[in-house]
């Protein structure tokens, strides 16, 4: 076997790789000799099938797997022995395939870019800033006030007074499909909020405005289709009497509020709180933290960057933007023509890459893993967004490696970042809740 280079520009590289016809068929043979003992054939005993019958029955098979197996020996010996690591699969061709014929060497071409040569870096220089926020009694009331009005209550509306959109109306019920009443289409003593989308469409518009003691027919037509098929499509008059007119109020902070939201009274609530709004903030900071170590890394580290990455990068920054702009399309749908990258995109996507190779290799020398249990978290985590679906989902990410790379990547990334926040000289300063909503807006407008 010979493997000579044809190309080496950049990070471009480009190889002939020529396998002899007589080493071709030294393998065959020898593929054909370790099978020989396993084969049976008609009128001859087991492991005793003369050679030309194998060859004939099994040679061209044999000849194909032999003619892979050798190109991939070659390939993984050059990497080994060169140290290249290809950024992408690389492109194996096989020159004159359609006119090669049994008993002609094997010529092959194979091109890549190689991934470069990353780096060093002194961690330990690299200086960097952690915003550090409390929760004050001012945020903690705040969040109550804000869970107060989930927990709502409704009481009466003055006599007389009419019903808006997010009151709730006490009634009871009678629908009729051709003046024939139908099953669940009666109700009696019912709290309905008006605007909830609790009942078919068009039903709680029209409930606007009443006044208790009123009796108002609501004429609405059923869905189609709809899960009770005998009613789909059909027009239906629901007779309501209404039987008390409600506003919405917050509920008053206290500890029956507290024993609402599973805390024993109301200090224990505050606590509770306040430990969940010094998450967020810690999350948020770190955000801003690795924000800045990312900034300061494209700053201080710069090498060549393969352009198919590069490229790729840029076209799937591109194709995501697009779709954000364009929100009545299917996300899925691709048919649309081909969104040429600008220089805005082909700038970050040369960061996103840059910073990916290197984050890679600071990560591969240091040894950091992704556990299986931190996959397996990672997927419960996503799972969630689909309810009473999370057995398939967690089936499709088990059965599917791209969509598990695509949840190792962002785990491997954090821990990352976090080995490196390790080595760091990290100072804390502390700041206001809203400095911190500051630092983070600033970054979602960049």
């Amino acid at each position: 076997m010979q493997v000579t280079e044809t190309l080496n520009e950049g990070l471009k590289r480009g190889y002939s790789i020529t396998i002899a016809a007589a080493e071709l068929e030294a393998k065959v043979n020898e593929k054909l000799e370790e099978a020989r003992p396993e084969v049976e054939m008609k009128g001859f005993r087991k492991g005793k099938v003369p050679m030309p019958l194998l060859k004939k029955q099994f040679g061209q098979r044999i000849l194909g797997e032999a003619m892979q197996e050798a190109v991939d020996g070659a390939m993984s010996e050059h990497f080994e022995t060169s140290g290249d690591r290809p950024a992408l699969q690389p492109e194996v061709v096989m020159v004159d395939g359609e006119t090669w014929k049994e008993g002609d060497d094997v010529n092959v071409t194979m091109s890549y870019e190689a991934l470069p040569e990353i780096p060093e870096v002194d961690l330990s220089k690299i200086e960097l800033e952690r915003l550090i926020a409390k929760a004050d009694d001012a945020s903690v009331d705040e969040a109550l006030a804000n869970l107060a009005e989930t927990a709502q209550d409704f009481k009466d509306r003055k006599k007389g007074s009419k019903a808006k959109d997010g009151d709730q109306v006490t009634m009871d019920f009678l629908g009729k499909v051709d003046d024939v009443a139908f099953d669940g289409g009666a109700g009696e003593d019912f709290p309905l909020v008006l605007g909830s989308n609790q009942f078919i469409p068009g039903f709680e518009e029209q409930l606007v405005g009443v006044k208790a003691d009123e009796v108002k027919d609501v004429t609405v037509t059923f869905p189609d289709p709809y899960q009770a098929e005998h009613l789909a499509g059909k027009e239906a008059i629901f007779t309501c009497t209404i039987k008390a007119v409600k506003e919405p109020v917050a509920a008053e902070v206290n500890d029956e509020l507290a024993t609402k939201f599973g805390a024993e009274d109301l200090a224990a609530l505050k606590v509770q709180i306040a430990e969940r709004l010094e998450a967020e903030y810690t999350g948020a900071a770190r955000a801003v933290m690795k924000r800045g170590l990312l900034d300061k890394l494209d700053d201080i580290v710069s090498f060549d960057l393969p352009p198919s990455l590069v490229t790729a990068e840029a076209d799937q920054i591109a194709h995501q933007l697009f779709h954000e702009e364009n929100k009545d399309l299917d996300p899925n749908d691709h048919s649309h023509d081909k969104v040429e990258p600008t220089d805005e995109h082909n700038s970050l996507a040369e960061r996103r890459v840059r910073l990916g190779l290197l984050l890679a290799e600071l990560g591969q020398k240091a040894e950091v893993q992704v556990t299986d249990a931190e996959m397996t978290q990672a997927m419960m985590n996503q799972a969630r967004q689909y309810p009473g679906q999370e057995r398939e989902f967690f089936e499709f990410v088990q059965q599917n490696q791209q969509m598990q790379q695509q949840m190792r990547a962002p785990l491997f990334e954090d821990k990352v970042v976090d080995y490196i926040v390790e080595l760091a000289q990290v100072t804390d300063k502390e700041i206001s809740k809203d400095d911190l909503q500051k630092a983070v807006e600033a970054l979602e407008e960049e």
